[in-house]
């Protein structure tokens, strides 16, 4: 098939390391540069960037074509960059070339689904798949007009964000709205957890429009194993990790008023918080020094250890070093991290939210704990740092969860199951006429 993804705001770039899969200096350079402004951690840079990057190189194993449409934000970006085999990024003019916030994006999505509908009416796609509700607007715009089907999956839900953030919530307000009649237009909704599709049948979605397939992880590069042998931690003071983009929604804060309220035998425990800004600009971070004095509240600023944004190259190596990863969002559409870790043999402490309650098992792959609870985590995080045994066949057992269901492959094929049946109820639908009228047939 021939795919279009639409990914307005999270291209897949910012998850290459500098040894980009490109013979193309020019196109290498662009990747290096785009990577190092936009690295995973950033304040836009997340779960959305890695799920695109590793289903659209996926589906170009598969033998599809992919293009990835995502907004330029360098003048200098090459239009095309080869991304793997079978897979391009295309840098759509939208606005102006500088990075955006994802909720300034709105005003520009016209001039957005302009350009992919004179593309698509030059090249048009088999089907399209469009990854936030922006990108949704410009698809559906430009699908309708050269009759292309489109698939929507939301990576996150404005009525879930306004619920948790309240006042908080910067998104533009037709948000809730807009992605209701974007949900009942597009031919499907692929939702990433069960949870999800609650809440999209709460918007009025009808639920047999909607398909779930959940991300993925990458189970060669996220492993339990350093050369022929299972890892362990390699430190004596026993350490738990928390990975994500430092904002407040993400419940570091959980995570370390857990560790103030953790009590174990030997060593104290200490909390290494990954993501956020670079190192070098750590001190500068408003969350960061939110975070630091929450420590310092809490007793245990000693032992919290913020290391900044880190490469996807560095990520299987710091989750293998850790005796427990947490999780611990006030919310979370489905979360990336918990199936690294258990891909990585690594016991997760995580809230009982969103994607979280599909993909970490209690009592199997990890624990669940309440959001918002640091005296429910700190005592999940004491149970698995008092027994090793316990926490080693917790991660041995997510380490097979994450090969048996969430390798990319198996994500991409269950994603291309989902185009077919589109394509498939697209052409039973249309009627003898409009036949006629496309092949210039009549009877």
């Amino acid at each position: 098939m021939r795919i279009a993804m639409v990914s307005e705001h999270a291209s897949p770039l910012a998850c290459l390391a500098t040894t980009a899969d490109t013979a193309d200096p020019t196109a290498r350079r662009a990747v290096d540069e785009h990577a190092a402004a936009t690295g995973i951690g950033a304040v836009d840079a997340g779960g959305q960037n890695v799920h695109v990057h590793a289903l659209a190189t996926a589906l170009g194993r598969a033998g599809h074509e992919v293009v990835v449409h995502t907004r330029r934000t360098d003048p200098t970006t090459p239009q095309r960059v080869a991304l793997a085999p079978g897979v391009v990024v295309d840098h759509v003019p939208a606005g102006p070339a500088v990075e955006l916030g994802k909720d300034e994006l709105l005003e520009h999505m016209g001039e957005f689904a302009a350009v992919l509908r004179r593309q698509w009416r030059r090249h048009r796609p088999d089907v399209v798949h469009a990854h936030f509700w922006m990108s949704g607007l410009a698809s559906l715009e430009a699908g309708r007009a050269t009759g292309t089907p489109v698939t929507q999956t939301f990576h996150a839900l404005g009525s879930v964000k306004r619920r948790y953030q309240g006042a908080l919530d910067t998104s533009p307000p037709e948000r809730v709205a807009r992605e209701s009649d974007l949900a009942a237009s597009v031919d499907r909704v692929i939702a990433t957890c069960h949870d999800e599709v609650d809440e999209l049948v709460a918007l009025g979605v009808s639920a047999d429009r909607i398909d779930v397939v959940p991300c993925g992880v990458d189970v060669d590069h996220f492993t339990s194993q350093v050369g022929e042998s299972e890892s362990a931690p390699a430190h004596e003071t026993p350490r738990i990790l928390t990975v994500s983009r430092l904002v407040p929604r993400k419940g570091v804060d959980t995570v370390i008023r857990a560790l103030g309220r953790l009590t174990v035998a030997g060593p104290a425990p200490e909390l290494l918080v990954a993501g956020g800004p670079t190192a070098a600009t750590l001190d500068d971070d408003v969350e960061v020094a939110r975070l630091r004095a929450i420590a310092t509240a809490e007793g245990v600023a000693d032992r919290v250890h913020f290391v900044g944004r880190v490469t996807p190259a560095e990520m299987p190596g710091l989750l293998r070093s850790a005796d427990v990863v947490a999780c611990l969002p006030a919310y979370e559409p489905f979360g990336l991290v918990p199936l690294e870790a258990m891909a990585c043999g690594r016991p997760v402490v995580a809230a009982r939210v969103g994607g979280l309650v599909d993909t970490v098992v209690d009592g199997r792959t990890g624990l669940h704990v309440p959001p918002g609870d640091p005296d429910a985590a700190a005592r999940a995080l004491a149970a698995l740092l008092a027994d090793p045994g316990r926490a080693a066949r917790l991660g041995r057992a997510g380490r097979a969860r994450a090969e048996a269901r969430y390798g990319w492959d198996r994500v991409a094929a269950a994603t291309e199951a989902v185009y077919r049946d589109v394509l498939g109820a697209r052409a039973a639908s249309v009627t003898p006429d409009q036949v006629a009228g496309l092949t210039g047939v009549r009877s």
